[in-house]
């Protein structure tokens, strides 16, 4: 069969290839087809929601509020669904991402329960090849990645894994079916933000819950409540300049952000200040208190004694609030997980934490898991271990380029992308919020929706110009990455052992991967390259 032909009713060679149904896919499958072209969708999942299809661990949700964590592209779409608390669950969510495919009728574009498995790029014919688990073969003028940031879980190698006798979840793949914690001997190894989401809950289910923690974790309070009708009501009339305030700010979130120093104010009033914001809750405790807490280490230091005091007071046993402190990296240098009743959660009787610096875990034994001190019945193990971000879920594809290069071959030494939209030797590849964008340091549909509408506008300027490819210079590229490097060392940031820096992954280089000058700034220098006929970009 000729690639030319049709599989099941389906074109086998089309304008664009989209990976992923997720906001980002969903919005760019919805965009292509207002253009006119032709496409192919492929989703691993059964159904749409990217992350929100297989984040359902207890107490999943956003920590965007809910009024822009979604899509501003339409009225209709805004006015049409109503938030029904300030963070939105992962329930609530899957459920709005459904509503948008069902109002635009989206999921007929995807197939779903398919995975792709490589995607190699003909330079003769100026196509790419994209192959499924199923044995498919599609070609397209454009391939189109929407996989994620957050979506290639990571599962620590333990010796003994697979000897386990009990259940085993990863809290990025959970069972759509849920897990029953009633009666059972819980063990959760990671004190991430999935972690911090769902040990609470789990602790109110489970006989017993045992946290395995190897860096204690700053978090602070989500603030979570219910929307009630006036708000709802001012959301609407107000949502049109709440989302253009998100386009344009440092975070894609329409938080006043201070124009002060915590030096600036004397002790009682910055006390004040992180009281106030602490009893709102959200990130705006953070990125709301003063302008200097990210790049000034004495008032970053503020910041952590404030938290750590907290953890003091939460935790009544003095030797585990001692061990939940965390020490030795600059607050919100990890990703700062908002939390509903975390450090409380130690009080309960039924709560053990381990310190895995003190006492290493050694393997997993068919009854339990086994430390350095001793061994632990259990009956469950939750794995809230993380993900290989940003680069993982692109490099898993398979995607080869120019002289069958991987994109992880290419990347070896860290990602290399221009605007982390696109990367050399890899023509008419466009990357959804790759490394090198904003991406996961604020508001992810802001992001999304800046790179869908520009990637939209960059293959609207290819037809028009009846242009066979877009790709960077080498030059182009290497100064955006010395330009996000550059910016990332002007912030305390890399001084954490993160997963922004890819820390959490062995044998990962040590790079920060996103781009740190803000959704806003961001926004503007993409502008001026398409209007500068996409500056630092061959077309031929």
């Amino acid at each position: 069969m000729s690639v030319n032909e049709k599989v099941g009713g389906k074109a086998a060679q089309v304008d664009a290839v989209v990976i992923g149904a997720g906001f980002a896919g969903l919005y760019m499958v919805h965009r292509l087809r207002e253009m006119g072209l032709s496409l192919r969708a492929f989703e691993r999942g059964g159904g749409v929601g990217g992350t929100w299809y297989w984040n359902r661990y207890p107490g999943a949700g956003s920590d965007s509020e809910s009024w822009v964590y979604s899509y501003s592209f339409s009225d209709e779409l805004v006015q049409g669904w109503q938030w029904s608390r300030r963070f939105p669950g992962q329930a609530e969510i899957l459920r709005y991402l459904e509503y948008v495919a069902d109002k635009l009728d989206l999921k007929p574009a995807f197939d779903f329960d398919t995975a792709v498995t490589g995607a190699a790029y003909d330079e003769q014919r100026a196509l790419w090849t994209v192959e499924t688990e199923t044995g498919e073969r599609v070609e397209a003028r454009y391939l189109i990645t929407a996989v994620g940031c957050l979506s290639s879980a990571q599962v620590p190698a333990i010796p003994g894994k697979d000897r386990f006798q009990g259940e085993q979840h990863h809290t990025g793949a959970w069972p759509h079916e849920g897990v029953d914690f009633t009666g059972k001997r819980v063990g959760v190894i990671g004190t991430g933000s999935s972690a911090i989401q769902a040990i609470p809950i789990i602790a109110r289910q489970a006989a017993r819950l045992t946290v395995f923690q190897r860096t204690p974790q700053f978090s602070v309070p989500n603030g979570n409540r219910d929307l009630g009708p006036e708000e709802q009501a001012r959301l609407r009339r107000d949502i049109k300049q709440i989302r253009e305030t998100c386009k344009w700010s440092s975070i894609g979130q329409p938080y006043e952000f201070s124009n002060q120093g915590a030096f600036d104010v004397d002790d009682a009033q910055r006390e004040h200040q992180y009281e106030a914001l602490w009893q709102k809750g959200g990130f705006e405790w953070m990125f709301g208190s003063y302008k200097d807490l990210l790049v000034n280490e004495d008032a970053n230091a503020t910041a952590a004694e404030f938290v750590r005091r907290k953890i003091r007071e939460a935790v009544r046993d003095p030797a585990v609030a001692r061990k939940l402190i965390p020490q030795g990296y600059p607050i919100a240098t990890k990703r700062l997980p908002l939390d509903a009743g975390y450090f409380e959660t130690y009080n309960r009787d039924n709560v053990e934490l381990v310190d895995l610096r003190e006492s290493p875990i050694q393997e997993i034994v068919p009854e339990g898991l086994r430390t350095a001190d001793k061994t632990y019945p259990l009956d469950i193990i939750v794995f809230a271990t993380g993900f290989d971000a940003l680069t993982g879920p692109l490099t898993r594809l398979g995607i080869r380029g120019r002289d069958g290069v991987t994109l992880g071959e290419k990347w070896a030494a860290g990602p290399r992308t221009y605007l982390g939209v696109s990367t050399a030797n890899f023509p008419n590849l466009f990357m959804i919020t790759g490394p090198g964008s904003p991406s996961v340091l604020g508001n992810m549909p802001t992001s999304i929706e800046q790179h869908v509408e520009w990637i939209a506008d960059c293959i609207a300027y290819l037809r028009a110009h009846k242009a066979a490819t877009i790709e960077p210079t080498r030059d182009a590229e290497e100064a955006w990455v010395e330009h996000v490097n550059e910016l990332a060392d002007k912030t305390l940031l890399p001084r954490a052992d993160s997963w922004y820096m890819g820390a959490n992954i062995p044998g990962k280089p040590r790079v920060f991967m996103p781009y740190i000058g803000g959704f806003g700034a961001y926004r503007k220098l993409c502008a001026e390259v398409a209007a500068e006929r996409y500056r630092g970009f061959a077309i031929v």
